[in-house]
């Protein structure tokens, strides 16, 4: 087109600003989609509540159920001369505290000495009707070397302390951070304290909310 002089008229040229945003809103998006990626694996950091487990009946269970509450995760055997002292402290334990803030998590294992021979019925009417267990229980299963479930081994890599015998005592935090572990010659009134004093701040921090 010609100007009234009659030279070339020339049209300010849009194509530049549109070529320098695309890059830029690509980068943007990159950017986004990197955010969400960090976040979603920091949101995906496993605890010991992240894992699903079988419980004595068969069902698959996430215990993501026991967040927020204090958890004592013991590898219980029927046969075991630690049996009787531990499951009526265990009881006792659970009696006192459970199962709103706190609650014994049972995991019957037959790896040291062959000492929880029965199927999984036959241990839960064990526990039961000789003890009164009311805490939760799971299948039977390994917690120690390649064939331990992944809830064990993560109990296992956040303390060090790999079960050796049955009655392996871990502590459990709300947010299912492992506080502590103990062995099977530590008894339950010796770790009473430590589980207590996390109840305890769970109580208090539930009033402070109110």
């Amino acid at each position: 087109m010609l100007d009234p002089e009659g030279s070339v008229e020339h049209q300010p040229s849009s194509s530049s600003p549109r070529v320098l945003l695309i890059p830029l809103a690509m980068l943007l998006a990159i950017a986004a989609l990197l955010l969400l990626a960090f976040s979603a694996t920091r949101q995906k950091e496993p605890d010991f509540y992240t894992f699903k487990v079988v419980n004595i009946r068969g069902k698959l269970v996430s215990l993501e159920k026991y967040r927020g509450s204090v958890s004592l995760v013991v590898n219980v055997a029927s046969e075991c001369g630690y049996t009787d002292s531990h499951y009526r402290a265990l009881q006792q334990l659970q009696r006192d505290l459970g199962p709103y803030h706190f609650n014994v998590l049972a995991f019957p294992c037959n790896q040291f000495g062959q000492q929880e021979p029965d199927t999984n019925k036959e241990i839960e009417s064990f526990a039961r009707k000789t003890y009164g267990a009311s805490f939760p229980m799971f299948s039977k299963i390994a917690v120690s070397g390649a064939g331990a479930i992944p809830a064990f081994k993560y109990l296992i890599e956040s303390t060090g302390e790999e079960p050796t015998w049955n009655f392996w005592k871990y502590l459990v935090d709300p947010n299912g951070k492992v506080v502590k572990a103990w062995d099977s010659t530590v008894s339950v009134e010796e770790i009473r304290p430590h589980v207590t004093e996390l109840v305890r701040k769970i109580i208090l921090k539930k009033k402070d909310e109110l």
